[in-house]
């Protein structure tokens, strides 16, 4: 009686490495089971830079449990066969595109990274759901406008407004999260930590890292945060520091670009001391 493959035993089948000098790719055909050997097939990890870019197998319609074993069983045996060596703890940017992973799977897929000597890093995903799992796991992330394909390509979304990515946590030193929109963080940005959006950046605690709103170039773009103090503040192209916070003065203050220079202004009052121009931006309104 043939014995049947579950998630569990999946990818313990492939724990035994095979000698990458002596095997040859009908020899991995036979070892593999078929459906595990069209998702090794289908998995790319490759150098640019510094850093190395992993490409997983397009996602599914309706993708199971199974499905995701047989993918993480596939990248397992990738690593252990490949026959390429790379540094030890070399960094892996990880290009999901258009799949749909949570803290679990990309727990799976480090894991599977950490085997082989290698780190996950970043992901570069075109879906939030992905975007805060891999926030909050404590990995960079990168959201892209268009949907990387299997090769790295990037194909144009219907629309390129993004809408906005709401966030649930403390980015650490070390973290930074991109998004070709507005980001809204509730949470801490510690120094080290980084915020990189196209629109606008509204965080509900303290910064003290960096924040570029209008990264494309957005001028309007502004920044909101209960507590600023930034270790560099940047809109479009221009860069700043906040001044020094005083003790005596705590209260949730906006930064934004008006005559050719990032302003801190104190929220309560914005409204009542800047006004908005078509063509001129954030202007201060006559007293």
């Amino acid at each position: 009686m043939e014995e049947s493959t579950t998630p569990e035993n999946l990818a313990e089948s492939i724990e035994e490495p095979v000698s990458p000098e002596n095997t040859t790719e009908a020899e991995i055909a036979e070892e593999l089971p078929p459906s595990v050997l069209e998702r090794y097939a289908q998995i790319h990890l490759k150098s640019e830079d510094d850093k190395l870019v992993l490409i997983l197998p397009k996602a599914g319609r309706e993708e199971t449990a199974n499905d995701w074993a047989e993918i993480v069983a596939g990248l397992k045996y990738y690593l252990k066969n490949t026959g390429q060596s790379w540094p030890a703890r070399t960094r892996v940017h990880l290009l999901a595109g258009d799949r749909l992973l949570d803290t679990r799977q990309l727990q799976s897929i480090a894991n599977a990274l950490q085997d082989a000597d290698l780190e996950l890093h970043t992901i570069g995903t075109g879906r939030r759901q992905t975007a805060v799992a891999a926030a909050t796991a404590g990995y960079n992330v990168e959201q892209a406008r268009g949907n990387p394909d299997f090769l790295g390509e990037e194909r144009p979304k219907l629309s390129l407004v993004a809408e906005p990515l709401y966030l649930k946590t403390t980015i650490r030193s070390g973290i930074e999260i991109r998004h070709p929109g507005t980001v809204i963080l509730v949470g801490d940005v510690n120094p080290g930590g980084a915020i990189v959006a196209d629109g606008d950046i509204h965080i509900c605690g303290s910064l003290r890292g960096v924040a570029h709103a209008g990264a494309r170039g957005d001028r309007t773009a502004v920044i909101f945060c209960l507590r600023m103090e930034p270790t560099q503040l940047r809109i479009a192209d221009l860069v700043a520091r906040a001044p020094s916070l005083s003790p005596d003065r705590i209260e949730p203050e906006i930064a934004c670009v008006s005559e050719q220079n990032i302003r801190i202004i104190g929220a309560y009052n914005f409204s009542k001391t800047y006004t908005f121009l078509d063509r001129g931006g954030w202007v201060e309104k006559e007293r």
